[in-house]
């Protein structure tokens, strides 16, 4: 029986990619409640998240060298066993009651250790597997993916643990795992054709590991491209870093209000994600990026931090959310477009690192500047009460109210800046492709 090719192929990948990020969003809600009830520390809960997210930070560059050396299907393939196997040990050690939480950082940064060659290596096989013209509608399909997990993982692993306990939670992820897996082994995913950009990243591996930084900053566009996105996240970053704290503080702590703020925002992710897959975006694509940006800023930060109640909120989260999907997948075809395919694991590896640093101190950075700054500046007689008290009000929640405000707005001007930049405005122009369109469309099918 052939294997399948093209879109074909690349749909089959994406089911399989499903079923294991629904899995694995199962047993990381699973396995935090369990963190949470066995120590009851928020602390314990930082760790666990830092432990799964440092590693892919520190290995991109280098997983990106080997990304671009090896079979991406066999890539993708160890990525999902090594998931499955750290999800495996977790269900004996509990099995055998000798389950602790150090077990859960450690089988952390083994997932993640490996989950540093998924993305680069998931993001360079799109671009050797399908034609030029369906980039974007392969980001659409994957935000989809994220989005459908971001709902039914933590719903379904909530349902089976009340009913029926963690381990078929951890078994469920296992099965996923193994899914995924035999979906890659029955497709096939073309190897990139070699290019000039491939002959210059030869080298010691340093020299390697900084080529991809290199290829960005070589290329000003993409280069203006990449400070676009780097600058819209910090500020991002700075408000909805204290998104939950913000609703629960302006709400009385009513935790229905965060839940159906969250699900209206996750709806709104999906159909983002969906639009792009109808639409595939405009014949501009840096004009639906800056668009769609200035959009999750006004409506995303500025109105959410403008609104007081759960349908103004709602309504933010989800044309907010709705944007992101557009304004990614419409960059990631860009970057798929306009970087050679044997160079976009080292390529793609350096971006990720680039935009992924900020977000953990602009995170910190958002929660000391709410609880420091913000918060006590806009309690009764506050310093900036006089000022934006006739926007937001005044009490719990005011400050951070303030800082969706400023720095939604700082987020616009960013986005607005853009129309006027000549390497960004015109990145798509400036920047030749990487492969002529019709071989692209030849080497898809």
């Amino acid at each position: 029986m052939p294997q399948p090719q093209g879109m074909a192929a690349f749909v089959v990948v994406w089911a399989g990619q499903v079923a294991s990020l629904i899995g694995t969003a199962m047993s990381q809600f699973a396995l935090t409640v369990w963190a949470w009830k066995a120590t009851g520390s928020a602390m314990t809960l930082s760790v666990l998240a830092f432990c799964g997210f440092a590693p892919t930070i520190v290995l991109m560059p280098f997983a990106g060298i080997l990304v671009d050396r090896w079979d991406r299907k066999v890539t993708m393939a160890v990525s999902d066993a090594a998931s499955g196997l750290a999800t495996l040990a977790v269900l004996l050690l509990f099995a055998t009651g000798r389950l602790q939480v150090w077990h859960l950082y450690m089988t952390s940064i083994f997932s993640a250790s490996f989950q540093a060659f998924q993305w680069p290596a998931y993001s360079a096989a799109i671009s050797t597997m399908i034609p030029r013209e369906h980039y974007a509608r392969a980001s659409g399909m994957l935000s989809i993916a994220q989005s459908a997990s971001g709902i039914a993982g933590p719903a379904i692993a909530g349902a089976l643990v009340a009913s029926v306990g963690l381990p078929v939670v951890l078994i469920v992820d296992i099965v996923s795992c193994i899914v995924a897996v035999s979906v890659l082994v029955g497709v096939q995913i073309p190897r990139p054709t070699p290019s000039t950009g491939g002959a210059e990243a030869r080298g010691t591996w340093w020299r390697q590991a900084v080529f991809g930084f290199r290829y960005i900053f070589a290329r000003p566009p993409l280069l203006s491209l990449m400070m676009l996105f780097i600058v819209f996240n910090m500020v991002a970053m700075l408000c909805h870093g204290v998104w939950s704290a913000l609703l629960l503080a302006r709400s009385g702590g009513a935790a229905t209000v965060l839940g159906l703020t969250e699900s209206a925002s996750a709806v709104g992710f999906g159909l983002g994600g969906l639009l792009l897959i109808v639409w595939s975006g405009p014949r501009r694509k840096m004009t639906g990026i800056l668009w769609a940006m200035v959009v999750a800023s006004v409506v995303g930060s500025i109105l959410v931090g403008l609104g007081r109640s759960l349908p103004v909120w709602a309504f933010a989260g989800f044309v907010g959310s709705m944007a992101m999907p557009v304004m990614n997948g419409l960059s990631q075809s860009i970057w798929q477009c306009k970087v050679p395919a044997d160079v976009q694991g080292r390529v793609f590896s350096a971006r990720m690192q680039l935009s992924q640093v900020i977000t953990p101190v602009a995170m910190i950075a958002s929660g000391a500047m709410a609880d420091h700054v913000f918060e006590p500046a806009m309690m009764p007689g506050g310093s900036l009460t006089r000022l934006f008290r006739p926007l937001v009000g005044t009490g719990p929640g005011a400050g951070m109210a303030v800082m969706f405000v400023i720095f939604g707005v700082l987020g616009t001007v960013a986005a607005v800046a853009g129309f006027f930049i000549h390497q960004l405005r015109d990145a798509e122009e400036l920047l030749p492709d990487a492969v002529a369109p019709d071989v692209a469309c030849q080497a898809a099918h």
